[in-house]
């Protein structure tokens, strides 16, 4: 699968602004860890490779286990989550999967128990950030580090 474009090198500005609004995420106080799993969700849920392999990078660095990271996609199934994760990775889905309805009165209640009015602000704009970086980098198929063509594509 090749790149579709560069957005990185076509639109600056654009990727600026967003960059800006991630800032503002990384500074909100929410805990690191959180907004990995926030965003390695949202990427699975939006296949989105490129975001995938830098999160997964970046949790592990900032020392994820490599149980949660893969246990990730059935998180309900799971006690490796503290209730407040759950509460952010359901938010997390609910947001993700709008075109399957608004969000529950459950979902909001249960955030609700575990972040302040603040924190469930600076959560959802986690969550917009990383669809919005999932929709350029899936839907222009940027190219993670990883994803190197194979030497059979390549001679092919």
């Amino acid at each position: 699968m090749s790149q579709r474009l560069n957005v990185f090198q076509v639109a600056p500005a654009a990727i600026e602004a967003l960059l800006k609004t991630q800032a503002y995420v990384n500074e909100s106080g929410l805990e690191h860890s959180l907004l990995e799993l926030v965003k390695m969700r949202a990427s699975q849920i939006n296949a989105c490779a490129y975001c995938l392999h830098m999160h997964s990078m970046d949790a592990r660095k900032a020392g994820e286990s490599e149980a949660r990271l893969y246990l990730l996609d059935a998180w309900r199934e799971s006690d490796l989550y503290t209730p407040r994760e759950r509460a952010a990775l359901g938010w997390t889905e609910a947001l993700t999967r709008l075109s399957e309805g608004a969000p529950s009165d459950e979902a909001f209640a249960e955030l609700r128990a575990h972040f302040s009015e603040k924190e469930c602000v600076d959560l959802s704009m986690s969550i917009a950030a990383i669809n919005a970086w999932n929709r350029l980098n899936a839907g222009f198929r940027s190219r993670h580090p990883a994803d190197r063509p194979r030497k059979t594509e390549a001679a092919a």
